[in-house]
């Protein structure tokens, strides 16, 4: 029988190139999945909001030795261009990409979806939903042997979940565009996927209503009795950009010890 033999692990991802979208901080879930990706030898590209979140961002990106180091908010005319126009000139290509934001103004997020106003919602689904089709837009070029694309969504997108609100709307816009991505760009070897966490104290989720009940719940239903860490998505994340994971594509990914099963 011939047993497969497997990379050395922490070398798994050496001479890959990836982009890191979406940290704010060491709480940040694009911080686990840095970590584990840089801990696989991937070498990584790193952006940050504005000058106030950079103070936070720098050092982390520091230690992640990352050669690109650049700002980027999505709802800035040409910055994500100016991102994918470096890797390009500097890389030459692109293995994976990881998006990690999101935004709601607070009238829209805090209200009713029956209430949302038309400035709001739009305001929701640029950033949230997007700005994933145009960074996926802009790395397909770039990912000329194949590659990973990954995007961050939640629970709130298949059920209703309590003050989500409108943003498990953008979250199940986000969902179906990775479906329609993932087929799209499969014949080229480019997997997608939309990891699903279950609920993280991140600063993002700090907007979000009464979510200390929610994490409460989460850890008392969940099959596994246990809230997830930013390094769980992180492992779980990383190795999805493996070869070994090259035929899994274009679905959620839950990583939520189970909670999403339980009524």
């Amino acid at each position: 029988m011939n047993i497969p033999v497997f990379p050395e692990t922490k070398v798994a991802l050496k001479e890959k190139k990836g982009l890191i979208v979406g940290i704010a901080n060491d709480q940040s879930i694009a911080w686990g999945c840095a970590k584990a990706f840089r801990a696989l030898g991937a070498e990584l590209a790193v952006t940050y909001l504005n000058d106030r979140a950079k103070k936070f961002v720098e050092p982390l990106a520091q230690a992640l030795e990352a050669p690109i180091f650049m700002p980027l908010d999505v709802t800035v005319q040409g910055q994500t261009e100016q991102v994918f126009e470096r890797i390009e000139k500097e890389w030459g290509r692109l293995d994976f990409l990881l998006h990690s934001i999101a935004f709601s103004p607070k009238e829209a997020l805090h209200g009713r979806v029956i209430d949302v106003g038309r400035d709001g919602f739009l305001k929701t689904m640029d950033v949230s939903c997007w700005s994933f089709m145009r960074m996926a837009h802009l790395a397909e070029p770039l990912m000329k042997n194949g590659g990973t694309m990954f995007t961050m969504t939640y629970y709130g997108s298949q059920m209703v979940v309590e003050n989500y609100n409108v943003m498990g709307v953008a979250k199940a816009a986000l969902e179906a565009a990775v479906r329609y991505i993932a087929a799209e760009v499969g014949p080229k070897g480019i997997r997608v996927h939309a990891i699903s966490p279950g609920p993280l104290a991140t600063r993002a989720a700090s907007g979000i209503p009464e979510f200390d009940e929610l994490l409460d719940k989460a850890q008392s239903k969940a099959p596994a009795r246990s809230l997830v860490s930013i390094d769980d998505v992180g492992a779980a994340t990383a190795f999805l950009a493996l070869d070994g994971a090259k035929l899994i594509t274009g679905d959620v990914i839950y990583i939520d010890g189970g909670y999403h099963i339980i009524d």
